[in-house]
């Protein structure tokens, strides 16, 4: 028989105050394109006062999408968009194609890169790698004006 554990009362934890601020980004694209905005959120951090936290980034679009890749090098996003057009080219023999033949091929890019992105807030910033900027993939061609949410929790 196996004995029974001890319950031990442990203190109360003592928490700092939980902050939480949201805002929505607009976006302006040009049609297919990577649009860096890792600037908008980062001055958007420093003036919510919060030194440690999360932020959440949400994409409110089913054609356009959010990823994290290397803002150094241009190539990089060039070849990322060709990958992506490779793997869901457009006049493909989809059923939906209710806005275009780009319509259900931005679908497929948006499920494959995403729509979420959290990224950790250390001293009032966050801690993307040396190389890592954060992108709105615009999955149409003509030009949009997407909405990116911004939350941030955190003391």
């Amino acid at each position: 028989m196996r004995p029974i554990p001890r319950l031990i009362a442990l203190p109360p934890l003592q928490l700092a105050p939980m902050h939480q601020h949201q805002t929505q980004l607009t976006i302006r694209t040009p049609g297919k394109a990577l649009v860096e905005f890792t600037h908008d959120v980062a001055h958007w951090i420093a003036a919510t006062g919060i030194d440690t936290g999360l932020v959440t980034l949400f994409c409110r679009h089913t054609s356009a999408s959010l990823l994290i890749n290397e803002n150094a090098a241009p190539a990089v996003q060039r070849d990322l968009l060709r990958w992506l057009d490779r793997l869901a080219p457009e006049n493909a023999g989809y059923e939906h194609d209710d806005e275009g033949p780009d319509d259900m091929p931005a679908h497929l890019r948006a499920a494959l890169t995403g729509v979420s992105l959290q990224v950790p807030v250390a001293g009032g910033c966050m801690v993307l790698g040396t190389w890592q900027g954060i992108y709105l993939a615009e999955h149409r061609a003509m030009p949009h004006n997407r909405q990116v949410v911004v939350h941030l929790v955190g003391e």
